[in-house]
C-alpha cells in the first residue's frame, strides 16, 4: 500500500503537470472505487484551476478556485500517470488541461477513492477529525510523544501505526525507524524514555525524508507519477529481510503482530 512517502512524491510529480493550470476535462470513468465517486465532480472541477497541491497523512488533495479540494487516497494500487498514450482498463478518472497536458488515476484493485468537498471545510473532513500530527511537521517532537503516550502500554509499533497518535505513518517506515531508533518494536510506548523519544522522533523523519527523496518504496504496483519506480526499497535495514545479516552483526527476525509483519533485530533492538 502506498504510504506518506509515497503520496509525497506522487503530489510532487503533480504539481508540476497541474498547478496554476484551468481543467478542460473532468472525466470520471466509473461510478465508484472503494466509496461512490461524486456525482457532481465533473461538473464542479471542469473549468476550474489548480491553485495548490498538498497531502494530509496518506491523502492527496488539489485544491481550486472555486473552493473546492479533490481529495485522492490511492489504495493497494492507485497512481496516476502523466501524459498516457492511451487509457487503460484500470484508468477510472482522466483529467486534462488548457495546457495540453494529461492525467490518469490508475487502480487495478480498486481500493482508493475519490472525495470533493469545500476547502473551507477540510479541518472537518471525517477521516481528518482525529488524527495526530504530521510526522514532518514542527508538532512532531519527542516531547509530543512522551506526553502522547504517557502510560500506554501498547506495543510503541502499534502506537505509531495509530493516526491518532501520528497521521500518515505505516508498517514500512515505523519498522525502518524503530530499528534506527534502536527499540523493540514490541516494547510497551509508555516506558520509553523521554531521551529514546527524542531519538524516535528524529528517526521517524529521517526515513520518510529519505524515502520522498529516493521517490518512495516500490514493492509491487507503485510507481511515480512520470513512471519511474521508487527506489527507497534498496536502502530497507530490516523490512522484508527476514533471516539476513544486521549491520549489527544480528540477524533480522520477522514477527506477525494484528495482520501485519514486524522486521526488527532482536541484537541492536533490545528495548
Amino acid at each position: 500500500m502506498p504510504e506518506l512517502p509515497e503520496v509525497e512524491t506522487t503530489v510532487r510529480g503533480l504539481t508540476p503537470v497541474l498547478s496554476g493550470q484551468r481543467l478542460t476535462l473532468v472525466e470520471p470513468r466509473r461510478a465508484d472505487l472503494r466509496k461512490a465517486i461524486p456525482p457532481d465532480l465533473r461538473q464542479r472541477l471542469t473549468g476550474a484551476t489548480v491553485t495548490a497541491l498538498g497531502r494530509r497523512a496518506k491523502y492527496g488533495l488539489i485544491d481550486t478556485d472555486r473552493g473546492d479540494t479533490l481529495v485522492f487516497h490511492l489504495g493497494m494500487s492507485g497512481r496516476w500517470r502523466v501524459d498516457p498514450a492511451e487509457p487503460l482498463a484500470h484508468d477510472h478518472l482522466l483529467i486534462e488541461t488548457a495546457e495540453g497536458r494529461s492525467l490518469a488515476l490508475n487502480d487495478p484493485r480498486r481500493f482508493g477513492f475519490l472525495d470533493l468537498l469545500e476547502t473551507s471545510a477540510l479541518a472537518f473532513y471525517p477521516p481528518f477529525l482525529a488524527m495526530g500530527p504530521e510526522p514532518l511537521g514542527e508538532d512532531f517532537t519527542g516531547a509530543y510523544l512522551d506526553a502522547a503516550l504517557a502510560g500506554r502500554a501498547a506495543p510503541i509499533k502499534a502506537m505509531l501505526l495509530d493516526q491518532r497518535i501520528v497521521a500518515g505513518l505505516g508498517n514500512i517506515y515505523v519498522c525502518e525507524a524503530l530499528h534506527v531508533a534502536r527499540i523493540a518494536p514490541t516494547r510497551a510506548a509508555g516506558q520509553i524514555t523521554r531521551p529514546r523519544l527524542d531519538q524516535l522522533a528524529v528517526a521517524v523523519r529521517d526515513v520518510l525524508l529519505a524515502a520522498i527523496e529516493a521517490g518512495g518504496s516500490t514493492l509491487r504496483d507503485y510507481a511515480r507519477p512520470d513512471g519511474e519506480l521508487g527506489y527507497f526499497s534498496k536502502q530497507f535495514l530490516v523490512y522484508g529481510r527476514e533471516g539476513e545479516p544486521c549491520h549489527c552483526g544480528g540477524t533480522v527476525r520477522r514477527r506477525v503482530d494484528s495482520g501485519r509483519s514486524t522486521f526488527y533485530c532482536p541484537k541492536c533492538q533490545r528495548n
